[in-house]
Formats: structure tokens, sequence, C-alpha cells
């Protein structure tokens, strides 16, 4: 018999032996035993401040109550169906997110995770344009699957093979390292975006289908782009004939203090597709867009379905996030919990010199660690020491560390995280930081 909560004398043998690695590091070196609310529990009986949601997932936090409630009914009444079968969750989900998207974007497909939804997003776009290459950020996470990972820039892809064919990158904009700068030295973006696409122009064979990109490039190191770029990105889309594609893993449900980010510059895209934030934790996503192209994608014979779309117990658990946002009123919060954050975070950049920039927007910010303020060199060895004692000190922290993008944390504590909540964490923060500063 299997008692998946045994507790065996040295757990990390049976790690080394029997746990396949999947290219991410094991980050904590002991093993959670349960977690509520903001806080995980390891078996050692430590409690751990978790500044990331889990994988940037749980948006309330570790097993709310009415998610537990929402999970015991469901298990109990409907979990799985045939795929060909539809329940009244996975209607009421879609109509749900159709009534709090933006215009025309009224038709939603429930998928599972963000690879496949973005997957899903580029067929339909290839389909419906029927021309094949996409342009994304070079700092991009999209997934890892074949289309998804051939829109992905940040990481996993020298492994030596090809990706599909016809993937562009353009550059990301980066206020704090500008590449392209004005007269002031800041960020020349329109003259970033019209190169990016001279140089898309000139590769592509003119059959360019999409653009996908996040209107806050997470894993590329939480970076905002200016006002007005969104709008100007959409435009360059539309000039080409390509659809525009947001991908809202982190950004949507009421993360960045709208139910979607994209609402912050009033630019709507051509397909939304949302996936961590919407399933609480649970692996739910969906693929939104309008009647139109859905209905020509559907005439030209649009093909994705899986062995859990449209299931009933996911979806269960995505309405129940929708009603806990809006019955507790949790987006308004999110903008004031996310000034007093943003606020907190300048103070440690003027405090400390191996805080570079702080950058972000409501619950999903971040800063950047340096070696000093002057030549801004980024420092991924300081970003690890200081992950390091923040977890001594009980605050789990997620830095990005992929190849020459490290350096910089992710701080996305779920959006019913409580001010004292986030005053421990910035505390401890501040600690670490002072402590490896005062060791260099």
């Amino acid at each position: 018999m299997i008692n998946p909560y045994e507790k065996r004398e040295n757990p990390w043998d049976d790690v080394t032996r029997h746990v396949g690695r999947y290219g991410a590091p094991y980050f904590i070196p002991e093993i959670i035993d349960h977690a509520e609310g903001s806080y995980v529990y390891t078996e050692q009986g430590r409690k751990i401040l978790d500044f990331t949601s889990g994988q940037m997932s749980s948006t309330l936090g570790h097993s709310h109550p009415d998610v537990v409630a929402t999970l015991r009914e469901a298990s109990g009444r409907l979990d799985h169906l045939f795929s060909g079968m539809l329940s009244r969750p996975s209607i009421n989900l879609c109509t749900h997110i159709a009534q709090t998207a933006t215009d025309p974007l009224t038709k939603v497909i429930p998928l599972s995770t963000g690879s496949e939804v973005n997957e899903a997003a580029l067929r339909m776009a290839k389909l419906v344009t029927g021309k094949f290459e996409v342009v994304s950020f070079n700092r991009s996470w999209h997934g890892l699957t074949e289309a998804s990972g051939g829109a992905t820039y940040a990481s996993a892809r020298k492994n030596g093979y090809p990706t599909g064919v016809g993937q562009f990158a353009i550059p990301t904009p980066y206020e704090y390292r500008p590449d392209f700068v004005d007269k002031n030295g800041n960020l020349d973006w329109r003259r970033q975006l019209d190169y990016g696409f001279e140089m898309v122009d000139a590769q592509s064979v003119g059959s360019l289908a999409a653009c996908i990109v996040e209107p806050i490039v997470s894993g590329g190191g939480i970076l905002v782009p200016p006002p007005g770029y969104l709008a100007a990105l959409k435009q360059k889309c539309h000039e080409r004939g390509m659809l525009l594609i947001f991908d809202e893993a982190q950004t949507s449900f009421g993360r960045t203090g709208h139910w979607y980010g994209f609402q912050h510059d009033g630019v709507t895209p051509d397909i939304l597709t949302l996936s961590k934030t919407l399933g609480a934790g649970l692996p739910l996503a969906a693929l939104v867009t309008s009647e139109a192209i859905e209905q020509k994608a559907n005439e030209r014979g649009f093909v994705f379905f899986t062995s859990h779309v449209n299931d009933p117990l996911v979806a269960a658990v995505g309405c129940t996030v929708m009603n806990v946002i809006e019955r507790d009123n949790l987006i308004p919060q999110v903008r004031e919990k996310g000034a007093y954050l943003g606020n907190a975070l300048q103070r440690l950049v003027q405090k400390h010199e191996i805080v570079g920039d702080a950058r972000g927007r409501g619950l999903l910010q971040g800063i950047e660690i340096v070696k000093d303020k002057t030549n801004k060199e980024r420092s991924e060895q300081l970003g690890d020491l200081i992950t390091q004692q923040c977890l001594k000190l009980g605050l789990h922290m997620n830095i990005v560390c992929l190849p020459g993008m490290g350096g910089v944390f992710r701080i996305a504590p779920p959006i019913t995280v409580s001010y004292q909540e986030l005053d421990e964490g910035i505390s401890i923060l501040d600690e670490a930081i002072t402590q490896v500063e005062n060791n260099l």
C-alpha cells in the first residue's frame, strides 16, 4: 500500500534514486509538509513566508477555504468527463471570463497549462491567418512545448535541435538597461520597436501570423512596457496582418490591479491566454478570443482537444477563484497593496548600494541586484546569496536564474496577502540584503 504522506527516514535518498530532474533546482533543502494562506511549512516544522504564490499560481494563497470546499464538493460530483461532454462548471467559467474580459473577447476554451494554452493560441493564429511565422520578445518565456517553446527565448533553447520554422525575436523594452536611447539617455522604445520589426521584415518570407508577448515580462525580469508601447505593437502587427496574443499567465485575475493586465494599457489583444492565476494552484488555463476569430478557426477545422479540455472539477475551482475575487473586493485591494509594496521596494533601492532598481505593477513586482549602482552590473552571485539568507530567515524568494538574466527577484505574494505579511517579507528581505552587503 502507498501512503502518499508517509515520512521515510531519509527522503533525499529516495529523491536521488527515483525523482527525475526536469531542469529546475530544488531551492529549499527541506520537504514541504503542508501550506496555508501565505505560508508553507516544512516537515522540520519551519514556517516560511511564500512571496511567490507557489509557482506564481496560488492566487488566493494556499488551501483557501473556499477552494477546499469546492474541491470537496466537485470531487464527489463531477471530476472528469469525455472531452465531447459539457458541464455547468465549464459553461459558467467560460461565461464569467467573457463577462470580465474586454469586448470583443467573448469566446473561451478551457484547457490545463500555460504551455498548452499558448500552443493552442499559436495554432489558432496560424490557421486563421493562413501563415506560420511568429514574433516574440528576446527575453520571453511562453512554455516549452513545440510552438510555445519556439516563441521562448529566455531559456531552454540551446538543446542543439531546431525549433519550429519562422520564429523571430524583437528586443524587449527594458527601461533600466536601455539599448536604444534618446538624447536624455532614456529608452527610445519607438526606435527600438521600429528596429525590431525592420529585422523581422528582413527575415520574414511574407508569412507573419502572430506576435505573442506578456503585458509584464516576468521571467525576463519583471519588465513593464512603457506607456504606449503595447498600442504601437498592436499597430505593427495589424499592419502586417498578424494577430496579437497576450500571454497573461501571471498578470491576470487581479494580480496587477485589474482583472487582466492588458486593461492597464487599454490595448485588447486578438487572443488572450490565461493560466497560472486562474486555477489557484490547480492546472487550469483558458484561451479567450473574439467571436469572429473563433468562427473562422472553426470553419477552417481548428482542432485542439486534450484529455482534460473542459474538465468540470478544475472549472469549478476557476469559478470559485473569480467569485472570491469579486466577493472580497480584492482587485482594489491589490492596487493599494501594490502601491504599498512598491514604495517599500523603492526604499530598498535608496538604502542599499546593491539594489539597482525596483519595478512592477500591483502584486507582481521585482528588484534587480547589482554590484554597484554606477555600472549597473547585474550580480547573479549576490542574488543567490540573498536568496539563501532569506530562506534561513523564513522567506521564500524567487530569483530569475535564466542565463544572462539573473539577479532579479520576482515578488508575487497571494493577492490575499495581509499588510502584516508584506511588512514581514520586506523586513526579512531588507535584513538579508544588509547581511550580504556587510560581507562584501
